[in-house]
């Protein structure tokens, strides 16, 4: 009897190594009725891609309501274009569903998980570099002006594995 040994690789790509953080960004999101109050957990750079490489992104948080009411929280995954990190730098894309639940009092804590594939579109600069956001924000009808929930330190990180098309030389 003989067995298949797995591809890693399909033919034709060639998959960088992971990159990934652990850093929080941010350790709160603040709590309002809007959903539009977004806070950036966790963000890296990548190093350089092409139109038509595939970036795998998987994001994963932890929050805590200790505010004694439901909390709806929202997440999702965004790209831009890296030119200057502390200015978020745009424009953005959205690039994974949107994810959302409420963390009740008596859950306390929620994980905050998404993964997503993610294929840079054709009028992405060949050779520019994806700085990829982990995005989140909190609401409820009864917040209180100031109210936050915490993202809880050494429960999270964002991992990017790229997946480049294997170029010759004359079409690289």
């Amino acid at each position: 009897m003989t067995t298949a040994t797995p591809t890693t690789t399909p033919p034709g790509w060639v998959i960088h190594p992971p990159v990934h953080s652990r850093q929080l960004v941010n350790a709160t999101l603040p709590v309002d009725l809007s959903s539009t109050t977004y806070r950036i957990p966790y963000r890296l750079a990548t190093g350089p891609v092409s139109p038509g490489d595939i970036l795998d992104i998987s994001a994963e948080a932890r929050v805590t309501n200790d505010l004694g009411y439901n909390v709806g929280v929202g997440w999702h995954v965004w790209v831009y274009d890296y030119t200057d990190p502390l200015r978020d730098a745009g424009p953005w894309r959205r690039v994974s569903p949107l994810r959302g639940q409420n963390v009740t009092p008596n859950m306390h804590h929620m994980a905050l998980q998404i993964r997503t594939l993610w294929q840079v579109p054709d009028d992405w600069p060949a050779g520019h570099r994806p700085f990829v956001v982990m995005r989140a924000d909190a609401h409820s009808t009864a917040w209180k002006k100031g109210d936050t929930i915490a993202v809880d330190e050494g429960y999270g990180e964002l991992i990017v594995t790229h997946w480049a098309r294997q170029r010759t030389q004359e079409g690289a």
